[in-house]
């Protein structure tokens, strides 16, 4: 299948690391111009050399913080300067501290916000003129979790949050549909990044088990039997939004391995 993805422009948030840096692979991968956008210039410059090893397609980066509207701002900018447009936006960013409700003030509630939503939101805001002068429309992607169809334990302000993405890209999905504009939202289920191994060491301790037996109780649970890989995730992600994705939209899909039993 062609995705008709060749040179297209597009910025992926967040993609140093984890999940983001998969989705910008398979991007490369498929030919179009990456743009990287991160905090850690230092991360970024080793994931962008990497890609480019690996694909022979190297990303360019931009610094800066999701939680920053200027750092935003800039970077779709950036993406434009670079590439002479946008075509494809990829909404990410690792999630907001765990813990129980008793444990989280006022700030902490607020700089979730701001990481988890309102840098979606501002990014999309920033992306939308660039989208919308494109022939055949664009394409915008909001990374959340499995935890927007069942809530994870332990996982308070990324459940609110998350979940409030949802309704968000529903609604722009029919704002957007005649221009083009196609939105989704995607849940990403237990796929192997250091962030699930970081939540798995916590529940681990929690339990008073092995990190081993916590992962091993968590497989169990997954009818596919293992955790996901980067690259299953990162495909459906470049297939939404690809070319080849011509009528979907509004969706909430979750990458989960079939973990998730509510539909």
């Amino acid at each position: 299948m062609n995705l008709g993805l060749e040179n297209k422009p597009v910025l992926v948030m967040a993609s140093s690391g984890g999940l983001g840096r998969g989705v910008a692979t398979e991007f490369a991968r498929e030919g179009a111009r990456v743009m990287l956008f991160a905090r850690s210039e230092e991360k970024l410059k080793a994931t962008a050399q990497a890609i480019g090893e690996e694909t022979g397609n190297a990303p360019l980066y931009m610094v800066g913080d999701i939680t920053s509207a200027d750092d935003v701002c800039g970077a779709v900018e950036r993406t434009v300067s670079e590439f002479g447009g946008l075509w494809a936006l990829f909404n990410n960013t690792g999630g907001p501290p765990a813990g129980p409700f008793t444990q989280f003030s006022d700030d902490d509630w607020q700089r979730a916000f701001e990481l988890t939503m309102l840098g979606y939101v501002r990014a999309i805001r920033a992306a939308l003129p660039h989208l919308k002068k494109n022939e055949n429309g664009g394409r915008i992607v909001n990374n959340t979790s499995a935890s927007t169809k069942q809530a994870i334990d332990g996982l308070l302000l990324s459940n609110v949050f998350r979940s409030g993405l949802v309704g968000f890209g529903k609604t722009l999905a029919r704002e957007l549909g005649s221009e083009k504009i196609l939105v989704n939202t995607v849940g990403p289920g237990r796929i192997d990044t250091e962030r699930v191994a970081q939540l798995d060491q916590i529940w681990a301790e929690q339990k008073g088990i092995t990190y081993t037996d916590q992962r091993h109780q968590a497989e169990a649970s997954i009818p596919l039997g293992a955790y996901g890989q980067l690259g299953d995730f990162a495909r459906i992600v470049v297939f939404l939004c690809s070319e080849a994705n011509a009528y979907l939209t509004g969706q909430n899909l979750l990458i989960d391995g079939g973990m998730v039993g509510a539909y």
